[in-house]
C-alpha cells in the first residue's frame, strides 16, 4: 500500500523502492579521505543479452560490469553519459519483512538514523559535505528492502561513495539522534489519525496479511516504536544489515574500472549482517478474506472502502496478463471501473485497482471513498465491475488500448540515470533476467485475450474479498450486512 512507506535519510530525498519499471502491475517503486587500499574487487563484464529479431523496441540498458569487493559486496557498474553525473543505488535486503518480533517498525527507523553520524562525521559535517559539491543522499525502506541512494556530479563520486559507505558501514546511532528520532515518529502516528487514508490503508495490509512478515506497516506503529532504543538500533544493523545481502548499482558518467576501485574503499571491511538473504515464506491464507472490517472514525463525513484478494509475487508468469487487465479494469483514468462509479454513478472522485507484487507474495488490492450514505453502493457496483471481468474477461479493444498505453509509458523507465539504477536494482533483486527492460514491451504486447481471460478468472475475487470500511461505524453497519462477518474496531487501533 502506497501510504505504509516513509521516506528516510533525507536530504534531498529521492527514494522509489518500488520502481514502477518492475513493478508497472501497481499505479499507470534516502570532508572526506579515506586511506588509500590496494583493490581486491574481481571484476568482470557481463555480457547484455542478445536482442531477439522479432523484438520491437529499441529500450536497451547499457552495459553491466559486475565486480565483488573484499567485503563480498556486490557491484554492478553502467557507463552512461553524456551529462558529467552519477546515480548510486545501495540496497539491502533489510526491509520491514526483517523486522524483530515487537519491533516492528524498526528497520525504517534505523534507515532515518544512518546519516546522523558516523565514526568519522558527525550529521551536520555529513550534510555540510554532501552540500557543497551538490549531491544529494536519500533512502527509505519497503517490505523487502533497504535502500540508499546518491546522486553526484561525476568528479566527486569516489568521494561521495566513501560517505555512503560510512554511512552502512560505521553509524553511531548517538542516544540524542535515537530519542529525538522516536519522539518524531511517535507524533507523525499520531497526527496520522486526522489522515483516514492512512489508516485504511493500515488496517487493509493487517487484514490482508495477519501474522505474515509483510502485514505491518513499514514504520511500525506507536505500541512498537514507543519501545525502540538505541541497542535496538545497534543490534539491527550488526545483524540485519551487512554486505553479503547487499548489492551497489552504479550508473553515469563514470568508467566501470572506477566504480570497482571506488567501491573497494570505500566497503572494504564491511561486516556483519546474515551470509544469506532471509527467506520469506508465501501467504498460505489471507486472513480477513470473505469478512468485513469496519474501523470507526466518527467524525466522518465519507466511507475510505479497501477491498483486497490474493495476487502474485514479483516474477511470476502472470505478471504480463495480468498487468494487462488490470489498465482496463481499473489501473487508468479510463477503466472500467473509473468510468462506472466516478463518471455514471457520481459514487467518488477516484477508485483505482493494482496488484501489489513483492518478493514473496502479493495482493490485488482495489481503493476508493464515497459518502457515508452510499458505502454498500460503491461496494456492489465495484465487485460487479470486478466479476464481470472475471466471467467474461475484457475485449480486444480494451487489451489493445492497455497495451499501447504500458508500452508509451515504459520508456520513461530509461530516461535517467536514477531510473535506470532503480530498473537493474530490481531486476536483479526479483530474478527478473537481465533482459527485462530490453524484451518488457514485447512481452506485453504479445499477451493474448486467453492469457488475460485466465488470470481474470483467477485474481478477480473468485472468492469473497478482504472489505476494508473506515468511517461512521453506527451508519455504515448495517449497510454491509451479507458481505460477511462484520468486526468493528476504533481508529485508535491502528495509530
Amino acid at each position: 500500500m502506497a501510504s505504509r512507506k516513509s521516506p528516510s535519510l533525507k536530504t534531498s530525498v529521492k527514494s522509489s523502492l518500488k520502481s514502477s519499471a518492475a513493478r508497472a502491475v501497481k499505479g499507470p517503486v534516502r570532508a572526506i579521505k579515506r586511506a588509500t587500499r590496494k583493490v581486491a574487487a574481481s571484476a568482470r563484464t557481463a555480457s547484455p543479452a542478445r536482442k531477439e529479431a522479432t523484438s520491437t523496441g529499441a529500450l536497451k540498458l547499457p552495459t553491466l560490469h559486475e565486480s565483488t569487493t573484499s567485503s563480498g559486496l556486490k557491484v554492478i557498474a553502467a557507463e552512461r553519459g553524456p551529462l558529467p553525473l552519477v546515480s548510486v543505488r545501495l540496497i539491502l535486503r533489510a526491509g520491514s519483512a526483517t523486522d524483530p518480533d515487537g519491533k516492528h517498525g524498526l528497520a525504517d527507523f534505523t534507515a532515518r538514523l544512518l546519516r546522523r553520524g558516523t565514526r568519522r562525521l558527525t550529521a551536520q559535517q555529513i550534510d555540510e559535505a554532501v552540500e557543497f559539491v551538490g549531491a544529494s543522499i536519500g533512502g527509505g525502506v519497503s517490505e523487502d528492502v533497504m535502500s540508499v541512494s546518491l546522486t553526484t556530479p561525476a568528479e566527486h563520486f569516489a568521494q561521495m561513495l566513501g560517505i555512503l559507505g560510512q554511512l552502512v558501514r560505521d553509524p553511531v546511532f548517538p542516544q540524542s539522534e535515537v530519542d529525538d528520532a522516536r519522539e518524531r515518529a511517535l507524533a507523525q502516528f499520531a497526527n496520522d489519525l486526522d489522515d483516514p487514508s492512512v489508516i485504511a490503508d493500515r488496517a487493509m495490509v493487517r487484514a490482508l496479511w495477519g501474522d505474515h512478515p509483510y502485514g505491518h506497516d513499514v514504520g511500525g506503529s506507536t505500541r512498537t516504536v514507543s519501545t525502540f532504543t538505541r541497542d535496538d538500533v545497534v543490534r539491527f544493523h550488526q545483524e540485519r544489515m551487512g554486505p553479503k545481502v547487499a548489492m551497489l548499482v552504479v550508473v553515469g558518467a563514470v568508467k566501470p574500472e572506477r566504480v570497482a576501485a571506488a567501491a573497494e574503499e570505500a566497503f572494504a571491511g564491511w561486516e556483519g549482517g546474515p551470509d544469506a538473504a532471509p527467506v520469506i515464506p508465501p501467504l498460505k491464507k489471507m486472513p480477513g478474506a470473505g469478512r468485513v472490517l469496519v474501523v470507526d472514525k466518527p467524525d466522518q463525513t465519507q466511507s475510505q472502502v479497501r477491498l483486497g484478494g490474493p495476487g502474485f509475487r514479483m516474477g511470476h508468469e502472470d505478471y504480463f496478463p495480468a498487468t494487462a487487465m488490470n489498465i482496463a479494469l481499473g489501473g487508468g483514468f479510463t477503466s472500467r471501473l473509473m468510468n462506472e462509479i466516478r463518471v455514471n454513478r457520481g459514487l467518488t472522485y477516484g477508485v483505482s485497482a493494482w496488484f501489489d507484487a513483492m518478493q514473496a507474495d502479493g495482493v490485488y488490492v482495489l481503493s476508493t471513498f464515497t459518502k457515508t450514505a452510499s458505502t454498500r453502493e460503491i461496494i456492489d457496483v465495484a465487485l460487479a465491475e470486478i466479476g464481470g471481468v472475471r466471467e467474461k474477461g475484457i475485449k480486444p479493444r480494451e487489451l489493445t488500448d492497455a497495451q499501447a498505453y504500458l508500452a508509451g509509458l515504459y520508456p520513461l523507465r530509461t530516461e535517467t540515470n536514477e531510473s535506470i539504477a532503480g530498473s537493474i536494482a530490481d531486476t536483479r533483486l526479483h530474478g527478473l533476467g537481465d533482459d527485462w527492460v530490453e524484451k518488457f514491451r514485447d512481452r506485453l504486447r504479445a499477451v493474448t485475450p486467453k492469457q488475460v481471460t485466465a488470470v481474470a478468472k483467477k485474481y478477480c475475487y473468485p472468492q469473497p474479498p478482504v472489505v476494508v470500511v473506515l468511517g461512521r461505524a453506527d451508519e455504515v453497519k448495517k449497510q454491509l450486512k451479507g458481505l460477511g462477518p462484520i468486526t468493528v474496531v476504533p481508529a485508535s487501533e491502528y495509530e
